[in-house]
């Protein structure tokens, strides 16, 4: 976003700027329509409503399509089902797959009747794909030729169109029963001689994509791969459309934006109403609450202990503290590697081994410090002993359940995510308290 823009956004967000809505409608249409959809979501839903409300129905589509998905359905719910379809006709299909396949079936079904014949069934195919999927992705704007073709008539055919669809770095090369049998890049189309056939140039050993891909597959593929547009096919090898990096950004996106609001246990948008964003957290934080009583109970069965020896009762905070920011740190390696599919069972033992070892050297600099301190505080050089040891168990516990807690959750299909850090938190949680109070236990009574 440039200054302009940036300013032009300021002037809108800004209450105090007392902008008449002619004054906004001219500051919207000088910003895109990705500029637009950021000034909606940073919006307050009555101010976004209004914002909304003064763009044309050729614009509505286009920032639809720019919106994450909820504050998407929010828009959507409000403007009528003749509206909508006006909006969303100029989209590319992903785009109207997103917006479409997330109403009522009956709402859906009669802005569909609105369509012409070849869109509808055009829509109706990609609605059949998952969304987290491959065929979720693709658009239908393909440019495809033949073997046979030589250089020269596959350029006239380029010359003939009216624009290429955006994205197109290579056109696709399909029999006459339009399975997938290569690629042709543009540049190599320039480069040829006229006389040699497309059989002759194209490239044969790049895999396309299979339609029930899994989208963050996909995103792997184009980045280490470096594409801008690949082949979608069937399972029969016949040619379905193409995906584009701008759908590859969105995935990675959106997955970067799901894991980092994961981590706190929230999914909401940035200004949802309180009821909606109170009901979206209410889960997470009773499970951490009934975490919380799960180390509570811990720290009851010392009870005898902490009465005899009240300042183990300061302490003992110190050890679970430093094994929550020891795991936490492990489990956000471990979905890092998990998203990016670096782990596997080839490697998880060395990255165990790495990772205890860094928890022992951790724990042997800090134990040692915490111990000094303890010493110098409290004078009894037991106690200190007793935290430093401590401590050292509950970092190597962090390291176990940093690694292992994220791979079981992934087995029993929930989001490590989410419901990562609650577990984490409450093993180092208890396995402080345990050892702390334990060896107190054994040591000091």
């Amino acid at each position: 976003m440039d200054n302009i823009s940036k300013n032009n956004l300021k002037l809108i967000l800004d209450d105090s700027s007392n902008l008449s809505l002619n004054q906004i409608r001219r500051l919207l249409n000088k910003m895109s329509s990705s500029e637009i959809a950021h000034a909606l979501e940073s919006s307050p839903p009555k101010q976004r409503n209004l914002l909304f409300s003064l763009l044309e129905t050729n614009e509505e589509g286009d920032v639809l399509a720019d919106l994450g998905e909820e504050i998407q359905q929010d828009l959507v719910s409000n403007i009528s089902n003749e509206e909508l379809s006006e909006a969303v006709k100029e989209l590319e299909l992903d785009e109207i797959v997103d917006i479409l396949q997330n109403l009522p079936e009956e709402r859906m079904n009669l802005i569909l009747s609105k369509m012409s014949l070849r869109d509808r069934k055009r829509i109706e195919q990609g609605l059949t794909y998952p969304d987290n999927t491959a065929g979720g992705l693709l658009n239908t704007d393909v440019i495809s030729v033949r073997p046979n073709h030589t250089m020269e008539v596959v350029i006239n055919y380029l010359r003939g169109q009216e624009e290429l669809p955006e994205n197109t770095d290579k056109i696709f090369v399909v029999t006459k029963d339009d399975h997938y049998v290569g690629e042709l890049s543009i540049s190599k189309i320039i480069t040829s001689q006229l006389s040699l056939t497309v059989r002759e140039v194209m490239e044969t050993e790049i895999v396309p994509l299979s339609v029930d891909q899994d989208d963050k597959e996909v995103a792997i593929i184009f980045e280490r791969n470096d594409l801008i547009s690949s082949a979608v096919i069937d399972e029969s090898g016949k040619l379905l459309g193409r995906v584009t990096i701008d759908d590859v950004v969105d995935v990675i996106r959106e997955d970067a934006d799901q894991n980092f609001l994961g981590m706190a246990g929230v999914a909401e948008d940035t200004f949802a109403p309180p009821g909606r964003a109170a009901k979206s957290r209410v889960f997470w934080l009773s499970m951490n609450l009934f975490t919380a009583f799960i180390a509570s109970v811990t720290i009851n069965i010392f009870q005898d202990v902490l009465e005899q020896i009240v300042y183990l009762a300061i302490l003992m905070p110190i050890v679970a503290s430093m094994g929550g920011v020891a795991a936490t740190q492990t489990l956000t390696i471990v979905l890092r590697g998990l998203t990016l599919e670096q782990i596997n069972s080839s490697n998880l033992r060395w990255l165990f081994k790495r990772e205890l070892a860094v928890s022992i050297l951790n724990g042997i600099v800090l134990s040692v410090l915490v111990g000094l301190i303890t010493f110098m505080w409290f004078g009894e050089i037991i106690l200190a002993i007793l935290i430093s040891c401590a401590l050292i168990i509950n970092l190597v516990s962090s390291v176990i359940a940093g690694i292992f807690v994220p791979l079981i959750l992934r087995r029993l299909r929930q989001d490590p995510a989410i419901a990562g850090s609650v577990v984490v938190t409450t093993v180092t949680d208890v396995v402080g308290f345990l050892s702390f109070l334990g060896l107190a236990t054994i040591f000091l009574i």
